[in-house]
């Protein structure tokens, strides 16, 4: 086993990591009880209002926005932690930029154990690295009794999300994961529209403008590792594979089912997060892949999700593109507002009328039968009298400081982004293992593949993992 090496960015000096994580747990039950942010192993409160102490793991472009809305919603930075050391320095000058809420002492750190040495310096943890390591560190943080905030898809796995569901259940900690457009006016508006019945039974749903795939294996060739990149601890659980210059890190690593699994990991906790929602989506009982020789069918979807009835709600299926649009009847309400540049998005075809609106559940557009054209979901006249039952305008990372701070609640919580990861990660799933499955998703089973169950449950190497 490969050891870890002390350098610049790493402290020590500390009580081990399992050392401090049985303390933790042995005082867990009087810590969660607070009204208030209570430090591990003894340290002193987080009233509610003063600064949340936060550490960023994953220091690349969308952990650096991350942590900016974070610190202007009130978080002070006192941990950076990335295995690549100009990531680290890409985000202290980010955060100590005019504006921000940010101190040049915030410590770095290359490995994450060691911050979990010095776990008494922070409240709350925001997560934004590759998608393979999600899980692993969302379990070690909230198993210390920190507060989690963790970009989308919350894991990488089907099962990896069915654990942080259950284990968020019993620890007790503030959780959010960061698929920002659930705060958004428009979504919350239209949730409440459909809720109410405005476009009757809703069968058919359509998104368009994401690809599906991603490449399996590695890249061949080999290139020399950067200077002061751990490209070992980077790589972390996932399988090992020489270090290629501009394939993988530090953004396409998407692009590679080892540690991404491509655009539909990417965007299913943006793009189903308004249907999982507004109609009660459980598991689709049904992925229909329609990708043969590594092509998408002409004239079909990429994957269709088939969704069960649901009470009084009848059975829904979500079309997921891949390549292409959608028939030109489902587009029609969006080219008579822009003609030739129809933009990306989902539309949610009902018997009353449709909701178009982008990836992000943002700018929501509403026509009802017998309107002339799309209008904004917030202006909509006609279903102004619908009442508006969902909380407004605190933004999804305030949201979340608010909560930290014994104020309110989440959102996107780990159990309901956690079962939007299942739904998304299901399809990743179906496309893996290249055939339409029957799905059981209570028991993330695909009942006619079992072949599948190594795309549900990942092997991790465990070197890197406490």
């Amino acid at each position: 086993m490969k050891q870890r090496a002390t350098n610049r960015h790493e402290t020590s000096a500390n009580p081990s990591r399992r050392t401090f994580l049985s303390a933790s747990a042995a005082v867990s039950a009087a810590t969660f009880g607070a009204p208030m942010i209570l430090r591990a192993a003894g340290a002193a409160s987080t009233a509610a209002n003063n600064k949340v102490n936060l550490a960023v793991v994953g220091c690349g472009g969308q952990g650096r926005g991350d942590m900016k809305g974070i610190l202007s919603s009130g978080a002070n930075l006192v941990a950076l932690c990335d295995p690549d050391p100009g990531q680290i320095d890409k985000a202290r000058a980010d955060a100590l930029k005019p504006g921000g809420e940010a101190s040049k002492d915030a410590k770095a750190y290359e490995d994450y154990r060691k911050l979990i040495d010095d776990a008494a310096r922070f409240d709350a943890v925001l997560i934004a690295t590759p998608d393979h390591w999600h899980a692993p560190l969302c379990k070690a943080f909230m198993k210390l009794g920190k507060h989690i905030y963790c970009e989308k898809p919350l894991t990488h796995s089907v099962a990896e999300a069915r654990e942080l569901r259950e284990l968020a259940r019993s620890s007790k900690v503030v959780t959010q994961m960061g698929n920002q457009g659930s705060a958004s006016p428009s979504l919350r508006r239209c949730t409440e529209i459909i809720k109410a019945g405005a476009l009757g039974q809703i069968r058919e749903i359509y998104h368009w403008g994401i690809g599906v795939n991603a490449n399996e294996g590695s890249a061949p060739g080999e290139d020399p590792i950067p200077q002061g990149f751990n490209w070992d601890l980077w790589v972390g659980p996932s399988a090992m594979r020489p270090f290629k210059k501009d394939v993988y890190h530090p953004f396409r690593w998407r692009s590679w089912f080892d540690f991404g699994n491509g655009g539909l990991a990417d965007f299913c906790c943006h793009a189903i997060n308004l249907p999982m929602r507004a109609l009660d989506l459980g598991y689709a009982d049904k992925l229909v892949v329609n990708i043969s020789g590594g092509k998408q069918i002409a004239d079909k979807a990429a994957l269709e999700f088939h969704f069960p009835a649901r009470g009084k709600l009848e059975p829904v299926t979500l079309y997921w593109q891949g390549s292409g649009k959608p028939p030109a009847e489902i587009l029609k309400p969006l080219a008579d507002v822009y003609k030739e540049t129809i933009p990306d998005g989902i539309m949610i075809i009902g018997e009353k009328g449709c909701i178009y609106t982008s990836h992000w559940n943002t700018g929501g557009l509403l026509r009802l039968e017998g309107e002339a054209k799309l209008t904004d979901v917030t202006r909509h006249a006609a279903t102004a009298n619908i009442p508006v039952t969902l909380p407004r305008g605190r933004g999804h990372d305030q949201e979340w400081i608010n909560a930290c701070r014994g104020d309110g609640k989440t959102y996107s919580d780990f159990d309901t982004g956690g079962h939007l990861t299942e739904i998304g990660l299901s399809g990743v799933v179906a496309i893996r293992a290249g055939k339409t499955l029957d799905w059981d998703g209570e028991k993330m089973q695909a009942t006619n593949a079992p072949e599948a169950a190594k795309f549900i449950r990942t092997e991790w190497r465990k070197q890197w993992l406490v």
